[in-house]
């Protein structure tokens, strides 16, 4: 069982935490901190919301939810200074920072949570050019690879490739607001491309074993 803290302001993870717990296995939430606002522009001394002496619960993972960047490079800090691995989706700095919580790699400081959750995976057995059954085998915190699947059973494989990643951006959590610069994409959108390329990637699969 591995024990997972989770950081959030003003709630921003509830909707994550509740995926874990529904989708995750061996995953146990010792501790969640939410810190309440409104908060300052600037933050001069995060210590006084996040302290060293704040309880991580014995936790092996921190989970930030934290939107504000001065706290954000606090709790960062806070963590790499206890050598505790932590994922800040979205956010810059230290740890592990995927574009959203559906693009983390694998990584084996992640353990249980790394092996379940980050870039999806699926599983997909096809029959009469039918997708019959689909199976995530790694997914979005979300849930949105989950909740995605339903419509995509008993549609041709060409329907499914314009379906899924279509609903997985309906139900995915993400700020779509919040675009990269760089590459022009929301969160939202990069959640429907890393989405449908699982599906491809697993359609691929399937082919080889028939």
């Amino acid at each position: 069982m591995m024990k997972v803290v989770v950081f959030q302001e003003q709630g921003s993870g509830e909707r994550k935490l509740a995926g874990l717990k529904h989708y995750g296995q061996r995953l146990e939430i010792v501790r969640v901190v939410d810190i309440d606002g409104p908060l300052p522009d600037f933050i001069d001394e995060p210590e006084e919301w996040i302290g060293d002496e704040v309880d991580l619960g014995g936790g092996e993972l921190v989970l930030n939810f934290l939107k504000h960047p001065d706290l954000v490079d606090h709790l960062i800090a806070h963590c790499e200074k206890r050598h505790i691995p932590i994922v800040s989706a979205g956010r810059k700095g230290g740890g592990f920072t995927p574009f959203t919580c559906c693009g983390l790699g694998r990584h084996e400081q992640l353990g249980e949570y790394g092996r379940q959750f980050g870039l999806p995976e699926y599983r997909v057995r096809v029959d009469e050019g039918l997708i019959r059954e689909i199976e995530v085998l790694r997914g979005a915190p979300c849930g949105a690879s989950w909740l995605a699947i339903d419509e995509c059973i008993g549609v041709s494989v060409s329907e499914a490739l314009t379906r899924l990643p279509r609903l997985v951006q309906y139900h995915c959590s993400a700020d779509p607001s919040g675009f990269d610069p760089v590459s022009g994409k929301s969160p939202v959108h990069y959640a429907g491309y890393v989405h449908i390329a699982a599906l491809k990637k697993a359609l691929e699969e399937a082919g080889k074993e028939q």
